[in-house]
């Protein structure tokens, strides 16, 4: 029997979940975990190493290593072959209320606004 994956904590999901090529219908579809979008927020978007996007998403470093090339592969393909990217799934939970100051700009500023110290 197989050991239970791991949860990987993100901060939220994507404010848009598809992207495709604006000419012509897309060829094919390839889909995105929500922890692969995550990993390219933290490296690329917020410039985190590896090992403190680990640290965040409470998974070894090697972990966050093979989920990130694991979603560049699927951005390179996708825009390669023109097809639909979406996000959706995976194994995922959000950021405990300890961890509020992890999250994205947008999470943070939708934290504050519901006065809670987590996103639902």
């Amino acid at each position: 029997m197989p050991r239970p994956r791991k949860g990987r904590r993100v901060c939220c999901l994507p404010a848009y979940s598809s992207f495709g090529p604006l000419h012509g219908p897309p060829q094919g579809e390839v889909v995105m975990t929500v922890d692969e979008y995550e990993t390219i927020r933290l490296l690329d978007l917020e410039g985190l190493t590896q090992e403190e996007a680990a640290q965040r998403m409470d998974v070894a470093r090697t972990t966050v290593q093979r989920i990130y090339a694991s979603a560049r592969h699927k951005v390179a393909q996708a825009l390669y072959a023109g097809a639909l990217l979406r996000i959706e799934g995976g194994d995922y939970e959000f950021y405990r209320p300890e961890q509020a100051g992890f999250g994205c700009r947008r999470c943070r500023r939708q934290r504050r606004d519901l006065d809670t110290g987590h996103l639902e």
